[in-house]
């Protein structure tokens, strides 16, 4: 587990539904945190474990390899991947501006975990679990100040995507690639916003299965992924990369009518099964021979407001492969770039009007056993506590069959939960 460095550990009875809000005000006192929280979403292979993880100071890891380094000495850790660290793997460059910035990668030692069950809560810590509980059930909930609506600006208008689109599927034609994940942004300030109360709000609209409320020295990230990139349990990888989208119904007939739309959709599935076949590829760099495994293939989930495709993909990992060389060999996740790889992320680099940073990056964790699990950054809020800038990004998959108006609609669909957790009215 990721406690194992820690000495004391003591369980406290309590509703899990009375404790979380104190808990996460309470973790906002520390440089460095992270709620992994599944929301009891049904999900297969299951979702993150439930935990809040805590520390003030920081790894300075200026390479992947010193993580090897870190976890081989038997100590668990929480961190993040952005999207930049591809130019380590690939000869690519970043040349959009920056909104709110990240590092390329960064990874801490909680030095406080606390473990979250239906019935209580499990404190683990160097320090006294006792005197951590009393300060978390003394902590006050901050109350929001009311505001506006916060003005939101789109950094890619409808004609320019609609323009871009078009541009995508003639380089399509010509061979250039096949598929592409093209996104775009918004960004705006909000003087009075609470992440942690925002974070809240959120997991209401969206509970979602690899949620995440992360703190970052002075900024946040309020995400609500659906998506898994990696879980490794012992010898066994484990990939679920999403491709399909469409919106819920209004009633179980509805419903029904629209999983059965997707699920036939013949521009849906050719979208899956080239990240299926590209994550297949990426696997096989980490396999053992003949180890990799299609589980499940165009699987329809349900999820408060959205119907996903998601596909299931596993490897028996090679002998003595670290983590690093893991990563090195699947980042970035192929459901957020398209096929083949190198070349789309060059378009990417091209298209884009700001740099993607921690967004289509990954945020998971280490146990002090080498098996890890981290999620795709999606359907987040990127909040600045200096600057007071907020930040949405979503994209789509690009194919021949795509059709551009279609295409923004279903970026706006994926945002649809942010806009309004924000207070937009996600019309531009």
């Amino acid at each position: 587990m990721i406690t194992h460095h820690l000495r004391n550990k003591k369980q406290f009875k309590v509703s899990k539904c009375n404790i979380e809000s104190k808990l996460l005000h309470w973790g906002r006192q520390f440089q460095y945190f992270h709620y992994f929280n599944p929301n009891d979403v049904d999900y297969p292979h299951g979702g993150f474990h439930h935990f809040l993880t805590a520390a003030n100071k920081k790894i300075n890891v200026s390479d992947l390899n010193e993580v090897d380094r870190i976890t081989a000495g038997g100590n668990g850790i929480c961190g993040f991947i952005s999207y930049e660290t591809k130019n380590r793997f690939y000869p690519l460059k970043s040349p959009a501006r920056r909104q709110i910035s990240y590092p390329e990668f960064d990874f801490y030692i909680p030095q406080v975990v606390v473990e979250i069950e239906n019935d209580g809560i499990t404190i683990y810590s160097n320090d006294d679990p006792e005197d951590l509980w009393c300060q978390i059930i003394q902590t006050e909930i901050r109350i929001e100040k009311t505001s506006s609506p916060i003005g939101l600006n789109a950094n890619t208008d409808k004609s320019t995507y609609i323009k871009n689109v078009q541009q995508i599927k003639e380089r399509i034609v010509e061979g250039d690639y096949y598929e592409i994940n093209y996104c775009i942004g918004f960004e705006g300030k909000h003087h009075t916003f609470d992440p942690v109360n925002r974070y809240l709000s959120l997991c209401d609209r969206s509970p979602m299965p690899f949620s995440v409320l992360m703190k970052y020295e002075q900024t946040w990230l309020l995400c609500a992924s659906p998506e898994r990139f990696l879980k490794k349990e012992g010898q066994r990888l484990l990939s679920q990369p999403i491709k399909g989208t469409i919106k819920r119904g209004k009633n179980a007939e509805e419903d029904k009518e629209l999983k059965h739309r997707l699920r036939q959709s013949e521009k849906e599935v050719a979208e899956n099964m080239m990240i299926v076949d590209l994550v297949r590829n990426d696997l096989s760099k980490c396999a053992s021979k003949g180890s990799v495994q299609v589980d499940e293939l165009f699987g329809i989930y349900t999820f408060r407001s959205v119907h996903q495709m998601i596909s299931t993909v596993s490897a028996q990992i090679k002998e003595g492969l670290t983590f690093s060389a893991i990563i090195e060999n699947t980042f970035p996740m192929g459901s957020m770039t398209g096929a083949p790889k190198l070349r789309v992320m060059q378009e990417i680099d091209a298209l884009e009007n700001q740099q993607r940073g921690l967004f289509s990056g990954s945020i998971g964790y280490i146990h002090n056993n080498g098996d890890f699990d981290f999620n795709v950054v999606i359907r987040s809020i990127f909040f600045d506590d200096t600057t007071k800038d907020i930040g949405i990004q979503a994209g789509s998959a690009i194919t021949y069959d795509a059709h551009a108006e279609y295409e923004y609609d279903e970026c706006l669909l994926k945002a649809r939960p942010l806009f309004e957790t924000i207070g937009h009215s996600g019309r531009f």
